[in-house]
């Protein structure tokens, strides 16, 4: 048996995988654990989860993997030192975190509380964007595939466009730091207001509210080349004289800002975060939603041209871009389209293994990743333990019973928590950790705000749908079990089911298989049987905070929101049955 361990560490949305013969055995974010979303925590409870899934410890592990390698583009850095003299903190920091990648057996047997004679595997740095690009084509299924992989930045490239061929990914084109379609995005974010780390996802929600009036504008920021390279007008930001502030040292990541004084003066006063959302600023995120997508088709575009391939596998944080990827079928010549569940940084920990597995050792590739459940799951009694602990009543039923029951008490208009089997990795609650209520009622978009959610009210929530009747109720059949494309929704059916339909007519859609998810699967058909509908709204089983781990962390979410039921596997707790002193009404 071969054990490879990856990692994604010094960097945000640390993680860990452990491949076993080349099957994924576990994966899984750092932040379930520690709670603190997108932590940049060193994934110590992340590597002991996996380790203890697969019954080992560290003696075991043949090779670990770093999704990041300083080395290949240490002449650029230096260039780019002697260039543009970037401050001291910024030097020291980068620094840092590439002392500790090279020195990462020491590093890690501090962290893991073990010697190093402990560690027997070989380590591995794998190039930032290689391990992106690995981690959507090595578990794809696919044989051969074009694959793009881009972000903000990473290990000083921001877009890498490679060709996938059996056990290897051979890179073709990249665009190098500081010209960044992710950090693009993230100026515009920040600009209207969204300052946190990783708000780019709240921001696109934004751009169906507006008018796409900014676009001439911000093409003069960002400027097309050949190859299917871009560049940066870098007048508009400060990233590449000031570098971009990104705080790793704490659990909690922090990104500085990235835009320029001249950005203000060719838009306007900047939002303040918490205020008002004008139209102006719906206005600049349907700009640069429509720019991003001008510069992502012009990629994809040169990338199918020479490739000739028809099959597409895509990674990196700007491949989160829902909107974007629902179109990808529709304006390019790309036939098929995979995209693995944590598409972001936290995958890194998944494509470093797979890319160590295949294209270092040679091994032939076994695994296609068709679900995401590959995080903690708990046993009837560990689930038993924790209601009892908290003094909850409960009512046990079967498998088939248990769904029924929640699709009548969606229908009833209850918003139901559903927490069963593995965790999902990834951004994604899939059916495993959810919150799942009636899409026919409009109301249940402020319902859920209100009693549960607390977020921004032009945010969408999303559709889940069984897969064999996509087609009736989306514009687009083609699958999507990873909720990570947006298709429209058919005109006829937006009336059925408003609390799911965007503005724009639209929704972020995850189709649902019997074989990936029979249980989420039983539930959908359950409540089609009452309402003819095969669609259920999906938000995360979560209140601002990480999409929740354990079921005491379910517990403890249900009992301080306003939700109507908890679902734990078989277990059922009403709200309504509950004493005061317990979270009752």
């Amino acid at each position: 048996m071969t054990y490879v361990l990856g990692i994604n560490a010094f960097h945000g949305e640390t993680s860990a995988a452990l491949l076993a013969d080349g099957e994924l055995v576990a994966a899984v974010e750092e932040e379930r654990f520690n709670r603190i979303k997108y932590t940049s925590a060193f994934p110590v409870q992340a590597i002991r989860y996996c380790l203890e899934t697969a019954g080992i410890d560290f003696s075991a592990v043949d090779h670990v993997a770093v999704g990041r390698n300083p080395l290949p583009s240490l002449g650029r850095k230096i260039l780019h030192v002697l260039k543009k003299r970037p401050s001291a903190s910024a030097i020291g920091s980068g620094l840092t975190r590439n002392v500790k990648t090279m020195n990462l057996k020491t590093h890690l047997a501090e962290e893991m509380g073990i010697a190093p004679r402990q560690i027997r595997a070989r380590f591995h740095r794998v190039e930032h964007h290689l391990a992106h690009c690995a981690s959507a084509f090595l578990v794809s299924g696919y044989p051969q595939a074009a694959v793009m992989s881009v972000d903000g930045f990473g290990d000083f490239v921001s877009l890498m466009l490679a060709a996938g061929q059996d056990k290897t990914v051979k890179p073709l084109v990249r665009v190098w730091f500081p010209h960044s379609l992710g950090l693009f995005y993230t100026a515009i974010t920040q600009y209207c207001g969204f300052v946190k780390y990783g708000d780019e996802g709240k921001f696109m929600g934004l751009a169906p509210l507006g008018e796409p009036r900014y676009v001439e504008d911000m093409r003069e920021m960002v400027r097309l080349k050949d190859q299917g390279r871009f560049e940066l007008n870098l007048d508009y930001f400060v990233h590449h004289y000031q570098n971009v502030y990104l705080n790793w040292q704490g659990a909690v990541p922090e990104q500085g800002i990235v835009y320029s004084p001249k950005l203000i003066q060719r838009f306007g006063p900047p939002r303040t975060p918490g205020g008002e959302i004008t139209k102006h600023y719906a206005d600049m995120a349907a700009s640069a939603q429509m720019v991003l997508e001008e510069v992502y088709f012009h990629a994809l575009g040169y990338l199918q041209q020479q490739t000739g391939l028809k099959r597409l596998c895509l990674a990196g944080g700007v491949a989160l871009n829902s909107v974007a990827n629902g179109k990808i079928l529709l304006r390019t010549q790309f036939k098929d389209v995979f995209i693995q569940p944590a598409a972001g940084d936290a995958g890194l920990s998944l494509g470093a293994a797979y890319y160590v597995y295949h294209a270092v050792l040679g091994r032939p590739r076994n695994f296609h990743m068709t679900n995401a459940y590959t995080g903690p799951d708990f046993s009837p009694a560990e689930i038993r333990e924790v209601l009892a602990h908290y003094r909850l009543p409960y009512e046990e039923f079967s498998d088939g019973e248990i769904c029924r029951r929640a699709a009548q008490l969606m229908s009833e208009k209850k918003v139901v928590g559903w927490f069963q089997g593995r965790m999902e990795f990834g951004p994604r609650a899939l059916g495993n950790r959810s919150i799942v209520v009636d899409p026919r009622f409009e109301d249940m978009k402020d319902i859920l705000n209100s009693r549960v959610k607390n977020r921004e009210r032009f945010r969408p929530f999303a559709p889940s749908v069984l897969e064999e009747q996509t087609w009736e109720w989306f514009e687009q059949e083609y699958p999507d079990p990873f909720m990570l494309k947006v298709y429209q929704i058919r005109r006829d059916k937006q009336g059925l089911i408003p609390a799911v339909t965007h503005v724009d007519g639209s929704g972020r859609l995850q189709t649902v298989s019997s074989d990936a998810n029979p249980r989420y699967w039983r539930l959908i058909t359950e409540y089609q049987k009452i309402s003819g509908i095969p669609v259920i709204l999906n938000t995360s089983f979560n209140e601002n905070e990480p999409i929740v781990c354990t079921p005491a962390e379910a517990v403890e979410c249900f009992l301080r929101t306003k939700m109507d039921c908890l679902i734990l596997d078989n277990y059922l707790v009403s709200k309504k049955n509950l004493g005061r002193e317990n979270g009752g009404r």
